[in-house]
């Protein structure tokens, strides 16, 4: 379901300072395709970013704009960025401001070797890596997929992010939320980030403990965007990567539903798992229009072909409400929502709290 939150030909608050874009500033861009649950509404404003030069372009023309500036007062003024759609949830009412998506030039990815000198604004690489012997460092691109990433690590000997092969988001997006599974998550192996601040323009690398990684968390704002990160992995074998390859891709098969969904839904509390809660509050396979609870992991929503965000939200609402009901566990969104009223969002928390389940900041670079 695509509804744009204004007709095409309206004009808008960013029309004048992006006109160098041309027709790439595109009107009315349905986002569902972009996304891994294949619903949600339109951007009022989209543009697919060609390289980092462009993006520093951009951001001198938003601020000209008053972006960010007047955001609360004029939504037309919100900024998203999105990575590969695969944690996101799109309001079907859609976004009334500017959406970027990071084009294919911030999907590279490099290998460096630990004694070659690397770039100048990574002290890592700069100094030829760690003192760890037998290890290299790995620059990706905001944009590169991370089972690419993995499979690419595997192939050149390297060892330490085989688990992210599993994980169909992007770097970017791994980096803000800390994004990990089958043991591991980026702080194991991550280094620092390039970031480019929207809002002021700043351009800086921000080293791993700068970013306070935590489960799913980091301090990377909502106008930062990433722009490429170094992560530091160590030799292995590269037949034995292969195979823990396999071996992960298998049990997500064996244990994860395909079709449309953006993973895990929500975040698991300490000491005690999300999927479990649901399951136990009776949960499994709760449908709603055309977004349902899967049968094969409880912790994942599946939506049907041509579905609705909004059922998907409203899916999300009756899991918090039934495991909070039998448990008195207050569950935490994973999945960013862009778009959505606080009214809508006030849906997704139990029982009437004030503390959000979801981060109020909702422009994040989502996977």
């Amino acid at each position: 379901m695509t509804t744009p939150h204004r007709p095409a030909d309206s004009a808008h608050p960013f029309d004048t300072a992006l006109a160098f874009l041309g027709d790439r500033l595109r009107v009315g861009e349905p986002l569902g395709a972009l996304c891994t649950y294949r619903v949600g509404g339109s951007a009022a404003r989209f543009v697919v970013v060609q390289d980092e030069s462009e993006l520093n372009r951009i951001a001198e023309a938003l601020a000209q704009a008053g972006a960010f500036v007047g955001e609360a007062s004029q939504p037309e003024l919100s900024v998203h960025v999105i990575g590969r759609g695969s944690n996101l949830l799109v309001a079907d009412a859609g976004l009334p401001g500017l959406v970027l998506q990071l084009g294919e030039g911030f999907a590279e990815i490099e290998i460096l070797d630990s004694q070659a000198p690397g770039s100048q604004e990574s002290p890592q690489s700069k100094r030829g890596g760690s003192d760890q012997q037998g290890s290299n460092i790995l620059r990706a691109g905001a944009m590169a997929s991370l089972p690419v990433v993995a499979r690419k690590s595997v192939a050149a000997a390297l060892t330490g992010f085989e688990w992210a092969v599993g994980v169909p988001g992007s770097i970017g997006g791994a980096v803000r939320m800390n994004a990990g599974g089958h043991g591991a998550d980026m702080a194991a192996s991550l280094t620092g980030v390039h970031v480019l601040d929207l809002e002021t323009g700043e351009n800086r690398w921000v080293t791993t403990a700068a970013l306070e990684l935590g489960y799913r968390h980091s301090t990377i704002t909502s106008t930062q965007i990433v722009l490429h990160a170094e992560l530091h992995l160590a030799s292995g074998d590269r037949l034995l990567g292969e195979q823990r390859l396999a071996e992960i891709v298998s049990w997500r098969r064996e244990h994860q539903p395909g079709g449309h969904n953006a993973g895990s839904v929500f975040r698991n509390p300490p000491g005690d798992s999300a999927g479990r809660l649901i399951e136990a509050a009776k949960c499994r396979g709760l449908r709603v229009g055309t977004a349902e609870v899967s049968t094969k992991h409880s912790n994942f929503i599946q939506t049907d072909s041509a579905g609705s965000a909004d059922d998907v939200l409203e899916v999300m609402a009756q899991v918090v409400a039934q495991v909070g009901n039998h448990s008195g566990v207050q569950l935490r969104a994973e999945t960013v929502l862009l778009g959505f009223t606080d009214e809508q969002r006030s849906r997704v928390r139990w029982p009437n709290t004030t503390t959000p389940s979801l981060d109020d900041d909702s422009s994040e670079q989502a996977l």
